[in-house]
């Protein structure tokens, strides 16, 4: 039997009683897509799955894209290596962030499978930009609701986390620009999530980025509150499966001296409303 337990109050169950290293039955997949679309991020353990049958899962779930700026691993071109090595001190992707919303159609969800762990560390937090919406007055609220946001794939913070990636196993130098809703509408629960985040957004479409700053760095500490995140700690065999259209999430970088090497599939989305 499936079952789902909270990990905190505002995000993030783990689930329990389903093997995904074979099909899931129609009554499984709705069962998971059920909880998923409630706590916005999910966890798996002890998933210890080749290439082959993660790819299952994934296809089961949605549309594998590639993705813009690595290539994928041999033989699995929309699978990524997600990694930090001994000698390396920024980790890949170590900012708040939702994945690669600087694409015209952003993904609708990423995952996560550990294959190497450091002894300790390296655990990831996930935000929920429901609440983080919910909770801002109304007036800013309906100040957001009226506003466009530009996002870009060289904004300096976040393309440094890539940059060790990106000269050894990256698909070369490209820039994405996309201008999405500051607050969308998901697709499939109606609800309202802020959508902004400090890995992509540079500015407001129409402002300048001078103009933008202050309120975009209130924004930025605001989401991330404490209540409005929770923590996973990885085992070898974990997997994570979070909705980029109402989540964010960080790698915690606390581990230097170790490696860390975890593969990531992302989904196709759609175009943020």
């Amino acid at each position: 039997m499936i079952s789902a337990a909270k990990i905190a109050g505002a995000l993030g169950a783990e689930i329990s009683g389903v093997d995904l290293a074979r099909p899931l039955s129609p009554e499984e997949f709705g069962e998971i897509k059920r909880h998923w679309l409630e706590h916005l991020v999910v966890f798996f353990r002890n998933q210890n799955l080749t290439e082959t049958q993660y790819m299952s899962f994934a296809e089961q779930f949605g549309e594998p894209i590639e993705y813009p700026l690595v290539k994928g691993i041999a033989g699995f071109p929309k699978i990524i290596e997600v990694k930090k090595l001994e000698h390396e001190r920024v980790a890949f992707g170590g900012i708040w962030h939702t994945d690669t919303a600087y694409l015209e159609r952003p993904p609708m969800a990423s995952m996560l499978l550990a294959r190497e762990l450091p002894p300790h560390g390296g655990d990831t937090l996930f935000a929920n930009m429901y609440l983080a919406f919910d909770s801002l007055s109304p007036a800013l609220q309906k100040l957001l609701e009226g506003l466009k946001a530009i996002n870009s794939s060289t904004k300096a913070d976040a393309s440094k986390t890539r940059e060790d990636r990106i000269k050894t196993d990256g698909a070369g130098k490209q820039d994405f620009l996309a201008e999405h809703p500051v607050v969308r509408t998901h697709p499939e629960t109606g609800r309202k999530a802020l959508y902004v985040n400090s890995g992509h957004t540079v500015r407001f479409a129409g402002w300048t980025e001078e103009e933008s700053a202050p309120l975009l760095k209130f924004l930025y500490e605001h989401q991330v509150r404490p209540e409005f995140t929770c923590r996973f700690r990885w085992q070898p065999g974990s997997i994570a499966l979070w909705d980029n259209r109402c989540a964010q999430h960080n790698p915690v970088n606390d581990y230097h001296g170790h490696r860390r090497v975890m593969h990531r599939i992302t989904l196709a989305g759609d175009v943020p409303r």
